[in-house]
């Protein structure tokens, strides 16, 4: 039995674990990290969010890419073919057609712009998943989290796209399917669009991107695994649908 006339002991305080140190990595780190530890990369990214180096990065393979399919295809004489195929093309005058080439030439050429474009809109859809999904992030850590998961998969893709355009025979390249790593990729040029569309979206390379978004989110967002593969599957669901529905109504 315990001695009565023993003083009481209170417990001692109660002390929170300290939060373990945040990860110091650079941004050459980072770069290459994210392709075999993106946990760790992100782990980073939170306490640090930067990303001005991997959007340049993107932009230089983008104009890369750009510059190297014009290089090796006759632009003119794809655009002229394709619009050929176009149900509107009975009905336009030779002077429209080849207005419609140059306008195509002038879309391809300014491929690149779009690079920005797209980090920008794709962080603000982001945002607002996680802000759907209760989570907490700033607009600079979702610009981390789209163009740090879309680094990845834009660099294989671009060396993948390089490899198609030099060892295919230029009359048989296809600008629009230059990446092989998705089934629509090998349909041929009389395939259903509306099928080469659905096909498209089972693209290994986006559901790498995909992962490590999932990823990012979960890191940055303070939201769950589940969460998180709820945003990045929300909008690829979406961004499938328009593919598909656009190929619906204006053909491939």
């Amino acid at each position: 039995m315990s001695d009565p006339n023993q003083e009481f002991q209170p417990p001692p305080p109660f002390t929170p674990k300290p939060e373990p140190p945040a990860v110091e990595m650079s941004t050459p780190a980072t770069l290459t990290g994210i392709f075999f530890e993106p946990g760790r990369v992100f782990d980073a990214l939170r306490a640090r969010p930067r990303f001005l180096i991997a959007g340049l990065v993107l932009l230089i393979l983008t104009i890369g890419v750009t510059a190297t399919v014009y290089k090796r295809i006759d632009m003119d004489q794809y655009i002229r073919d394709k619009m050929e195929k176009s149900p509107r093309a009975a009905s336009q005058t030779p002077e429209q057609k080849e207005m419609g080439v140059k306008i195509g030439k002038m879309f391809g050429f300014a491929i690149p712009v779009f690079v920005p474009i797209g980090i920008a809109v794709g962080a603000a859809l982001y945002l607002l998943g996680v802000m759907a999904f209760g989570g907490s992030i700033g607009y600079k850590k979702a610009v981390t989290v789209w163009v740090y998961s879309s680094l990845p998969p834009g660099v294989l893709g671009s060396i993948v796209a390089v490899l198609v355009l030099f060892l295919k025979a230029p009359d048989q390249i296809d600008p629009e399917h230059l990446l092989i790593t998705n089934p629509g990729a090998f349909m041929g040029p009389d395939s259903s669009p509306v099928l080469v569309a659905v096909l498209s979206q089972f693209d290994l390379l986006r559901f790498y991107g995909l992962f490590l978004a999932a990823i990012g989110l979960r890191k940055l967002a303070n939201l769950s695994s589940g969460s998180a593969w709820g945003v990045v599957l929300g909008f690829y669901l979406i961004r499938a649908l328009l593919a598909i529905c656009s190929a619906a109504i204006f053909g491939g």
